[in-house]
């Protein structure tokens, strides 16, 4: 018996030529067998072929072995065997039924009744397709005992799947080949699959849940909807939050239709579903306006949303697409994925500062620049805090060169990404953006008669997954046991996701006349102590407080940091209008005319070059609207 199992055990490891060539030995004998048996069937006796008959039998493999071969039989890998494989079995079979059924019935053979022909084709279904399913059953049990006996025998970790359709099923059956994890239940709010049995795992109501997880022991539970609308992913992570479970879910349907799923695939619930925000069809003639058939610029390619600007901009098509970043990493990195689209259009990669004036004209007269996207900019509160004079250099007068190189260069299209920190700002990086916003309308409105360019400013909030983000800050930090560090209990935030932000600014560019103030639609505000607790809990931890002291993860209050608000705004005033798009307003806003700017822009230069921070905060107090001083000056060299 151990030389059986041994000889077996060289065979699985033997290579794949090999393999291919023993199962289509065993097919060449199964077909004769087929074929005998369909006689012996047919004449209800053990049937002895005449002399004159022997060629028919030698005929079956001849012709079945390279219909098999044609059907692609021996390049499936056994042990993954699914459906599919079996529906290819019954087309090559009844392929070669057919053929056989010709050549012998055109060659005149004698004593081959008809019926032979359909019986032959049944019981060769029945042993062909039989014995693949035997071996992969043996392989898969082979597979495992191999695995155990290399390892400590311990259970599987039992996980319940939450979605009994075709993505859970193919679920199931990788977590049972991976021999990873143990599917023991599935939950589905289709009554009609109630107590039903899918590869034998029972199919639960939701309100069982909680029995189930007691019975199992459960810790994880694997979403397996990845069709679903977001409104309905987030309802059933509300639902799965009250137990301590991690809630874990799949990547989208594409990647399970082209068979990608795999146990690695299994991620973390995004953040997106939690919100539960449903994305707009984009408009696609505001998509294409400023970017197909016309060369475009990006600077701050390499950051948060101007990487996802360059993603969605390539796909739509420009003459040519221009990365402009001050990080070399940055803009390596986002050229190399770019590239790896395949797609034929021209990308040139810039290293350089917004600040450079000349080089940014150069670049856009060199290639002909029609759109520009304004990203660069230093956010990050705290930081630019710290290191007021280089906040303010590169957010105001940056986006001041970018514009004056884009009205030298004859630019049709300029778009500044801005912030809603720029409504009544509390901390410089926000009075910094609302600045730039003014230097753009005062452009816009005073522009010289031979001016081409139309500016357009789009604001909106945080957007998840940025650098800086809360989200992958919090994810971290339940990594690693906690605490989870949390600013203010009241603190809100809005949110929205990098796509959807990037889609939005594209749209909300083309709608521009010069001047416009675009504001996106952010949905409701999220309160983030409650985003911690939703983290917390669906990483399959409970939160640990004076209450629960027995809980996994605490959340610590640390305070507001320099500059930060409780809650942000998108508008200044009330005076705000609908756009051609549901997600996208217009606000009309104070102007300072450019002459008055002009003046302002000089003071503000004076005091960076003094290095005076007193001086540069008593400006930005004097003319930006709302801006109300939440910290002393803190940076460095004040």
């Amino acid at each position: 018996m151990v030389l059986f199992r041994k000889i077996l055990d060289e065979l699985l490891s033997s290579p794949r030529a090999v393999k291919r060539l023993i199962t289509a030995t065993a097919d060449f004998a199964v077909v004769i067998f087929s074929l005998w048996s369909a006689f012996s069937l047919r004449h209800g006796e053990f049937y002895l072929p005449p002399q004159h008959q022997w060629w028919v039998f030698l005929l079956a493999p001849v012709i079945a072995i390279p219909v098999f071969m044609r059907f692609g039989l021996y390049r499936a890998i056994i042990r993954y065997l699914g459906m599919q494989a079996i529906w290819t079995i019954i087309n090559a079979i009844a392929l070669f039924t057919i053929i056989f059924a010709v050549i012998v019935l055109i060659s005149g053979v004698e004593g081959v009744p008809r019926t032979v022909y359909g019986i032959n084709g049944l019981v060769l279904l029945i042993l062909a397709g039989g014995s693949r399913l035997l071996a992969r059953w043996w392989i898969s049990q082979r597979h495992s005992v191999n695995r155990a006996e290399g390892m400590e025998r311990k259970p599987l970790p039992a996980v319940i799947i939450y979605g009994a359709g075709s993505s859970g099923i193919q679920l199931a059956s990788a977590l049972k080949v991976s021999n990873q994890l143990k599917p023991v239940a599935f939950i589905d709010d289709n009554e009609a699959l109630k107590e039903q049995h899918i590869n034998g795992i029972t199919i639960y109501p939701f309100h069982q849940l909680s029995y189930l997880i007691d019975k199992y022991n459960v810790r994880d539970i694997l979403l397996a909807m990845p069709s679903a609308a977001k409104s309905r992913r987030s309802e059933i992570i509300r639902l799965l939050e009250p137990y301590s479970v991690h809630v874990r879910t799949l990547p989208d349907l594409m990647d399970i239709a082209e068979g990608k799923i795999e146990v690695s695939d299994i991620q973390e619930v995004d953040i997106a579903d939690l919100l539960g925000r449903e994305q707009v069809e984009p408009i696609s003639q505001l998509l294409t306006a400023n970017i197909t058939g016309k060369s475009v610029l990006v600077t701050g390619a390499g950051g948060s949303i101007g990487s996802e600007l360059c993603r969605q901009i390539i796909k739509l098509e420009p003459t040519s697409l221009a990365l402009f970043e001050l990080n070399e990493f940055a803009l390596y990195a986002i050229e190399k994925e770019l590239n790896g689209y395949g797609l034929q259009i021209p990308l040139i990669s810039v290293l350089g500062s917004v600040l450079d004036q000349p080089r940014m004209e150069a670049i856009c007269q060199r290639f002909q620049v029609n759109t520009i996207y304004h990203t660069a900019a230093y956010k990050h509160v705290p930081l630019v805090e710290k290191n007021m004079t280089e906040g303010v250099r590169n957010n105001v007068f940056g986006t001041l060169r970018c514009a004056q190189a884009a009205i030298a260069s004859a630019v049709e299209t300029f778009v500044l990404i801005s912030t809603d920190k720029a409504v009544r700002p509390t901390n410089t990086m926000g009075a910094s953006k609302r600045f730039a916003e003014l230097v753009l309308q005062a452009l816009a409105e005073d522009r010289p008669q031979n001016c081409s360019t139309r500016f357009t400013m789009v604001r909106f909030g945080n957007v998840l997954g940025s650098s800086g983000s809360v989200v992958p800050l919090f994810r971290e930090q339940i990594a690693s046991g906690g605490p989870v560090t949390v600013t203010d209990e009241r603190i809100i935030r809005y949110f929205m996701t990098i796509p959807e932000a990037a889609e939005l600014v594209i749209q909300a560019g083309a709608m521009g006349q010069g001047g416009d103030v675009f504001v996106l639609d952010m949905g409701e505000p999220v309160r983030i102590v409650d985003m911690a607790r939703r983290m917390i809990h669906l990483s399959g931890f409970s939160k640990k407080d004076e209450e629960h002291p027995e809980g996994d993860i605490e959340i610590s209050y640390i305070g507001l940091r320099p500059g930060e608000k409780l809650y942000e705004e998108l508008l200044i005033g009330d005076d705000v209008s609908d756009t051609d798009h549901s997600k996208i307003m217009r606000a009309q806003e104070k102007i300072v005319q450019w002459h008055q700017l002009t003046d302002i822009l000089n003071q503000l230069d004076a005091a960076l070059e003094k290095r005076d921070c007193q001086q540069l905060q008593a400006i930005l107090l004097l003319h930006v609207d709302g801006f109300k001083l939440q910290s002393e000056v803190a940076d460095w060299l004040a």
